[in-house]
């Protein structure tokens, strides 16, 4: 495996709790979550990895959406939000996420 192909798989396996951090800040519609991964060459994704992870993420009842009006007349706007079952799921996700630096970290130090 190369370098290139090991940040593709950080990048997957920390796409879904990126996206639920996202939302623990408040409702959000898909162009702006692509907005904010793209804040860091890390997270940055596409339009086809992103949207179908929303919508298994709605379809698991871990987000909510709703359509809202975009001002200046632009079209409308499907808002994800986190759904108390997301809340949760992201508790979870925070408390692994948190062993799992603790480890990498320790296996730092031992170097």
């Amino acid at each position: 495996m190369n370098l290139e192909d090991w940040r593709s798989q950080i990048r997957r396996g920390t796409l879904e709790y990126c996206i639920l951090l996202i939302l623990h800040c408040g409702p959000c519609y898909g162009y702006g979550i692509l907005q904010r991964l793209g804040q860091s060459a890390v997270t940055t994704a596409t339009e086809s990895t992103v949207y179908p992870l929303l919508r298994r993420l709605q379809k698991d009842g871990y987000l909510s959406a709703s359509w809202q009006d975009s001002a200046e007349g632009l079209p409308p706007r499907k808002y994800y939000a986190l759904t108390p079952a997301g809340e949760e799921y992201l508790q979870a996700m925070n408390a692994d996420w948190d062993s799992l630096l603790k480890m990498v970290a320790l296996l730092k130090e031992e170097e």
